[in-house]
């Protein structure tokens, strides 16, 4: 199921990397999503994975900011293997992170905001659920 621009936030939702880094460039989308969210009282999910990947050092405010209003997600041995077994199930070129990412929205019913439809949308499929995916 996709979402564009004004899209309903689900009940959950999990930032993947994309997400972290429409935040650190200002994307208005993303601040507007995460603004909905709060007020909503949803605690967006991030894969510790993917502060991995957004991370680049430094203070990086903007990515700080919108972490301070999320839950880090650690990665504990059975939601790793659920996403290495997703992953084998799609082209090499879909990287793990992406497969923690939607084993967590498979997990909790959470929608997926991301800036990289293709390779989510692949693991959904592939994990045979239906993932609700809003664009940044």
């Amino acid at each position: 199921m996709a979402a564009r621009g004004g899209a309903r936030l689900p009940l959950g939702v999990v930032y993947d990397t994309g997400a972290l880094i429409a935040a650190e460039v200002n994307d208005r989308r993303m601040w507007a999503l995460h603004a909905r969210a709060m007020q909503r009282g949803v605690l967006p999910i991030v894969p510790a994975g993917c502060v991995v990947e957004a991370w680049r050092g430094g203070r990086q405010t903007n990515v700080s900011r919108l972490l301070d209003g999320c839950e880090i997600e650690p990665l504990a041995a059975d939601p790793a293997k659920r996403a290495g077994a997703l992953r084998r199930t799609v082209a090499d070129a879909i990287g793990p992170i992406d497969a923690t990412v939607v084993e967590s929205a498979v997990r909790r019913g959470a929608a997926v905001v991301t800036s990289d439809r293709s390779d989510i949308e692949q693991l959904a499929t592939a994990a045979r659920r239906r993932v609700q995916i809003i664009d940044v």
